[in-house]
């Protein structure tokens, strides 16, 4: 006896071959670019500036290595990177108790959300965030 063959059958498995050789493409290629990277970037890329939010140190050190800064230039690029900063802090100032505001608006909106056993949880995680964030502003 033939075996009748299920068109039906057939397509899902030719579209689900399809499907898995896509994946496998995908991982193959996400893998090999990964490589690729490692190789002719050493496994990190050179950006011009420091991230954003880098402390003070950190900025003068990339200027230093940078420009070979001389010991005298380093005093003067760190007080022009002091001044710009306390400058943008005053520019931003007025709206950091706004922001405040907002950010206890939105914890007293996600209290409500939780149950009783919950709460004292989200009080422990929203301290380590505070610590961390008051942390991460007084290194900057």
């Amino acid at each position: 006896m033939m075996e009748t063959v299920n068109p039906t059958r057939t397509r899902r498995e030719a579209a689900l071959l399809v499907f898995v050789v896509f994946l496998l493409g995908l991982l193959v290629g996400a893998v090999g670019n990964h490589f690729y990277g490692e190789r002719v970037w050493g496994g990190k890329q050179e950006t011009a500036l420091p991230p954003r939010g880098s402390s003070r140190t950190q900025v003068l050190n990339e200027f230093t290595r940078e420009l070979e800064l001389t010991p005298d230039q380093q005093t003067k690029v760190g007080a022009i990177i002091d001044d710009a900063r306390s400058q943008v802090r005053a520019l931003y100032a007025p709206l950091d108790a706004q922001h405040d505001q907002l950010r206890q608006q939105a914890r007293a909106r996600i209290r409500a959300v939780l149950t009783p056993e919950q709460l004292p949880k989200f009080d422990q995680f929203m301290h380590r965030v505070d610590e961390q964030r008051k942390k991460a502003q007084s290194e900057h």
